[in-house]
């Protein structure tokens, strides 16, 4: 046989082991996974050649694409999940449907996501994330494993320690007061003394402006435009979220990868130059000195003290704070706004306990720890609008999950908004606003004491949860103690998960201030 032929055995051979490494996983897996799920009870979507039930998800999507709901309704999910809705009703709470050719079992049960979550050993893992997403959010404690996560958590843990948190009061409070400042500058300005905000605009902006300040310290002005990109960058993610994934095709020059490049590009220059001015300062300094003021410097200050980040990290870490930080609390603060816009009582219950408490001073570490019923209302606010609707995770092997068989490799959804609205284990109010269920503490606002889990749960619990909710109740109070504020008419009431829970059409709010 001469080379020639030597040649074509060999690329023969590749070409019909890569036909049964497909014919694996697009045919016979599916089809063994779909048959030992339906012999325990769990049904779903017939799967689709390659594609799974991605057509499916896509065509749903659309569907509602427009769907504006009734302004009074906090049922979300018809909107925010359709493919949940559809199926559930045909096949139950528990179903299983594949994205593209990844099984995935979906579940409401608060016992088995309390199993999944607290699970110490590592046999759920986050499943594999596309490679856009991971330049958007960072390769940072949301999405690293094993040792390298405990290494990353124990060097960030510091940062978000009440200590730290209460130093960054000062930063969070005249961040708002500028914010609020334009907003009466505004009403002022306007023939009735009362301006139409876009609020989820406004909460954006001020809650990058907090993270570039806590974040990046004196640095906050590039931090800021390390935001821009991000928010540029999440755009371009969200518009291709739902398309079929193919190995290997972010390496394609295609308009839309090119786009996300020079985005990822701008956003790593802007981090590298941060976190190079840093250095450059701390060189001039006696080494001795404790720099730890903010984020960065906690990460540097672990870099240079044992070499535990390397330079990399620390930029991840920068990406997955800054998008994680600002978007989930902004959403918060979105949400909480337009609940109190529609109950106009809570709000004027929530002023009345910012001015017993705070006065018409800015509030200091004690006076927030006594705001109970604004606490109350964003936990209220986080139930039925949280800024994630579900959590996935991976088995790493054959589990067991309640009395379900899980293989391995599948990749099970905690549907945190069904949970979040399940009568069961809220009452028959479980779709209605009433933060007094919270009267007695997290535990023990539902029938289930993990019921709620806005902020997931066990050792991965976020670890950003106390400063989101300091940062909510800051802007909060002071938001009470400056304006009364209204629900605009054009207001549609389209929540859209764009991987956070956010208004479609935006939140347009009358504010005006109580004093002029």
């Amino acid at each position: 046989m001469g080379n020639l032929g030597i040649v074509m055995v060999a690329l023969a051979a590749v070409l019909v082991t890569l036909i049964w490494e497909l014919l694996k996983v697009a045919v016979w897996r599916p089809y063994v996974v779909t048959k030992m799920l339906e012999k325990q009870g769990v049904r779903g979507p017939p799967y689709k050649f390659l594609y799974g039930s991605i057509t499916e998800v896509k065509r749903l999507k659309k569907k509602v694409s427009q769907l504006v709901l009734d302004i009074n309704s906090n049922d979300i999910i018809p909107k925010v999940l359709p493919h949940y809705h559809k199926w559930s009703s045909e096949y139950g709470n528990t179903l299983l449907y594949w994205h593209e050719t990844q099984p995935r079992v979906v579940i409401a049960d608060a016992d088995l996501a309390k199993q999944i979550l607290s699970n110490k050993f590592g046999f759920y893992v986050k499943p594999e994330i596309r490679p856009s997403i991971i330049k958007l959010i960072g390769k940072g404690l949301i999405f690293v494993e094993g040792m390298d996560w405990a290494r990353h958590r124990r060097i960030l843990n510091p940062a978000f320690s009440m200590d730290k948190l209460k130093i960054m009061i000062k930063r969070m409070s005249e961040c708002t007061i500028k914010m609020l400042g334009e907003w009466k500058a505004q009403a002022m300005a306007a023939e009735d003394l009362c301006v139409k905000i876009m609020i989820n605009e406004e909460f954006h902006k001020l809650t990058a402006d907090i993270i570039s300040h806590t974040a990046f310290g004196s640095s906050y002005v590039q931090g800021m435009e390390a935001f821009k990109a991000q928010k540029e960058l999440q755009r371009c993610c969200a518009a291709s979220a739902t398309n079929i994934f193919i190995p290997g095709s972010q390496y394609l020059p295609t308009p839309s990868n090119i786009q996300i490049w020079k985005l990822d590009r701008k956003l790593k220059r802007t981090l590298e130059q941060i976190v190079s001015n840093r250095l450059k300062s701390l060189a001039t300094k006696n080494s001795e000195v404790d720099y730890v003021d903010d984020l960065l410097g906690l990460m540097i200050g672990a870099s240079r003290n044992s070499d535990e980040l390397n330079m990399y990290e620390i930029m991840e870490e920068c990406k997955t704070f800054f998008f994680a930080g600002h978007e989930t609390t902004s959403n918060l603060l979105t949400w909480t706004l337009f609940l109190l816009s529609k109950h106009q009582d809570w709000q004027d219950r929530l002023r009345e306990e910012v001015f017993i408490e705070c006065g018409t001073a800015i509030p200091d570490a004690d006076m927030l720890t006594k705001l109970k019923l604004v606490n109350m209302v964003l936990l209220e606010s986080l139930r039925l609008y949280g800024p994630v609707t579900e959590l996935g995770r991976q088995a790493t092997r054959d589990m067991k999950l309640g009395n379900l068989l899980i293989p391995k490799n599948t990749c099970v959804m905690i549907n945190i908004a069904a949970i979040h609205r399940n009568r069961i284990y809220w009452g028959d109010d479980a779709n209605e606003f009433n933060p007094l269920r919270f009267k007695d503490g997290v535990s023990k606002a539902a029938t289930h004491p993990n019921a709620f889990i806005a902020f997931s749960m066990g050792p991965r619990v976020c670890i950003g949860q106390n400063f989101a909710m300091l940062e909510a109740k800051i802007a909060l109070a002071l938001l009470l103690q400056n304006f009364s504020f209204t629900l605009a008419s054009e207001y549609k009431h389209a929540p859209l998960a764009i991987l956070t829970l956010q208004p479609q059409f935006g939140l347009p709010v009358f504010v005006k201030p109580l004093q002029m």
